[in-house]
């Protein structure tokens, strides 16, 4: 009898417990990498085995490619599960980890590097027909040349790091007078951040809404997408409230990006889960970016279609099965997340200590995804991210009483979340509306 497949799972938190779960539930063995503050994580627990790779500085352990690989090899795992976030979207980790021979779960490592570079992936996506926001992605030289490409775009501008995210190396450019010191500014933050400083320049949509096409290849050519999130509700470019499927936008719009998506990640032979992300403004889809992992908000998309993206992801990296069928895929109602981080609601301050009290939500179609629990210590070395909760039903007035709820029931002590923003954000009636977008929450909620 053959022995069961075995995951090590290279991450933390939220993540890290839900892929433990996914594991478990194919019947596969699970090992887990943690750092020395992170001893009490709940999936430690779970694991059939557990190897400690470093003391709490990420960049010592949960970063450390050598210690993970060697992690790798003293449980004799078969494949190297990265979640979000850490090495995730890191090809030279992704190509280490298959030459030691364990089975990254995720894409090529050539496609992971295309799309990680957000100037290749948009050249890449428009030459395969994918609609993008007009810009200038070539070598930034002096101030003169920089000054003549933006006059040519037109004002306003936005100024973004090529390599990176979560709105670090970003600079919106209203008039000529603050460009050039924009552009530096995002150069000098970017080579900080990610030790590239290349940037480029796009023409700023004033109020869009942030739209993603989930998709999942089998890594042969063969691709399907999952429908629709709506992640507009954000702050300083970290996303807050997400739901699926995206509402308010013409149905044979939303039909054909998601195609074009299917489409263009079927000529890259893309495998596993990832997610192309768009501005939404004026009836038009403009390409962004594309994530090539799974993302905090892919919980949504699984309430809506049925389908456990974490154990697709498996069984394809440790099987090779591949069952999706586009003929298949159905919306189920409405879906919503809301992600609870430890934090002061108003100030944003993080807010790590011990969890005196923990009291879960529950209900028909309500999830709760976290580590935590009683007497569980937030660490002050990592996000902020506690936890998401995850609720469905039939439409979206409905999904979001039962939201209400659920933060209702929700009772965390001992620490400060921010429960009380995502309260707001539901009572606000252009919440309800749809009036909203990437902005919205920064400048008329808070």
């Amino acid at each position: 009898m053959k022995s069961p497949k075995k995951i090590l799972i290279a991450n933390r938190g939220v993540i890290a417990i839900r892929a433990l779960r996914a594991a478990k539930e194919l019947g596969y063995q699970v090992a887990s990498v943690y750092s020395t503050i992170d001893k009490d994580q709940k999936h430690l627990k779970l694991s059939d085995e557990a190897i400690c790779i470093g003391p709490a500085a990420a960049k010592d352990s949960y970063l450390n490619e050598a210690a993970i690989i060697s992690a790798a090899e003293l449980v004799s795992a078969d494949a190297i599960y990265p979640g979000y976030g850490f090495l995730a979207e890191n090809s030279s980790f992704a190509e280490k980890c298959n030459q030691s021979g364990f089975k990254f779960v995720g894409p090529d490592p050539k496609v992971i590097d295309i799309m990680g570079d957000k100037i290749k992936a948009k050249e890449l996506v428009e030459s395969l027909g994918v609609p993008i926001v007009p810009g200038y992605t070539g070598k930034i030289g002096s101030k003169e040349q920089v000054e003549k490409i933006t006059d040519d775009i037109g004002y306003p501008v936005i100024v973004k790091a090529s390599a990176g995210g979560g709105g670090k190396g970003m600079r919106v450019v209203l008039e000529k007078e603050e460009l050039w010191d924009s552009v530096v500014s995002a150069q000098n933050e970017a080579r900080l951040a990610f030790g590239n400083d290349e940037v480029f320049i796009e023409k700023y949509l004033q109020k869009p809404r942030h739209i993603e096409v989930q998709v999942f290849g089998d890594g042969k050519g063969k691709m399907v997408h999952l429908f629709s999130r709506d992640c507009s509700l954000q702050r300083r470019y970290q996303k807050i409230v997400e739901e699926a499927p995206a509402k308010n936008i013409p149905l044979d719009k939303l039909t054909e990006i998601q195609d074009i998506c299917v489409k263009a990640c079927a000529e890259l032979k893309y495998e596993g889960a990832g997610t192309l992300e768009f501005l939404y403004e004026d009836g038009e889809f403009f390409f962004i970016e594309m994530n090539t992992r799974i993302q905090v908000e892919h919980t949504v998309t699984e309430m809506i279609t049925g389908v456990d993206l974490v154990q697709a992801q498996l069984a394809l990296a440790l099987e090779g099965k591949f069952d999706l069928e586009q003929s298949n895929l159905r919306i189920n109602g409405h879906a919503m997340q809301c992600r609870i981080n430890a934090e002061d609601p108003e100030t944003f301050i993080p807010s790590p200590g011990e969890i005196t009290t923990l009291h879960r939500p529950g209900g028909y179609h309500v999830r709760f995804e976290s580590q935590a629990y009683s007497g569980y210590k937030v660490p002050a070395n990592y996000d902020s991210l506690i936890a998401e909760v995850i609720v469905k039903d039939n439409n979206r007035n409905n999904t979001i009483n039962k939201m209400r709820m659920a933060l209702d029931e929700l009772v965390v002590e001992g620490i400060k979340t921010n429960k009380s923003l995502h309260q707001k954000i539901l009572d606000d009636k252009s919440f309800k509306n749809i009036e909203y977008y990437i902005k919205y929450l920064e400048e008329k909620l808070i």
